[in-house]
């Protein structure tokens, strides 16, 4: 039995999909400000494709990005309808981020207590406690960290920069209908 279980897991899980490594940067287009909305809290910072990206970015040089693929990962076991898929994510969860051999191990409190044994019987919300511990660590902690950061800074300088010339458009617009009349 435990021969089978050795499979080693790829340092991607199955969840890549809601990683949105791409495909995200045209929203920059229609909301220009999104650096002051990830500056408003972490909520807005994790439902923004590309605010994940960034902070993604972040932790991977705090050696802390787990903790974001880990809530990540529970925001999407918490969608899984299907029983049987909802057992598949939940041991992949268990496996990446909680077990004691996980490759990519969060620290939470009690996870001393956790043991395989949960995973028979999953539920939506059986990850809800450790994932709240999660996030309150990335508010508390490195959220705070990232807004200082100079990958924040850039981006945020980035979009006032874009956001500068409207002026010249107008004339350009002006000049024109000038010559088209």
């Amino acid at each position: 039995r435990s021969g089978r279980g050795r499979s080693r897991l790829t340092s991607e899980p199955c969840f890549a999909d809601i990683h949105g490594s791409d495909g995200s940067s045209s929203s920059s287009q229609q909301n220009p400000k999104s650096t002051a909305k990830w500056a408003a809290s972490l909520e807005n910072l994790l439902e923004d494709p590309e605010g994940v990206k960034r902070f993604r970015e972040f932790l991977k040089k705090e050696f802390s990005e787990e903790n974001v693929l880990f809530w990540l990962a529970c925001e999407d076991f918490k969608k899984t309808q299907d029983k049987k898929q909802m057992q598949e994510k939940a041991k992949e969860i268990y496996m990446t981020f909680l077990s004691s051999k996980a490759s990519s191990q969060v620290n939470v409190e009690g996870q001393s207590r956790l043991n395989e044994k949960i995973l028979e019987e999953p539920h939506p919300l059986m990850f809800q406690k450790l994932q709240d511990q999660i996030f309150n660590l990335m508010k508390y902690d490195s959220y705070s960290r990232f807004l200082k950061s100079d990958l924040f800074l850039k981006h945020k300088r980035t979009e006032e920069e874009e956001e500068d010339p409207p002026d010249a458009q107008t004339a350009a617009k002006r000049a024109s209908r000038i010559y088209n009349t």
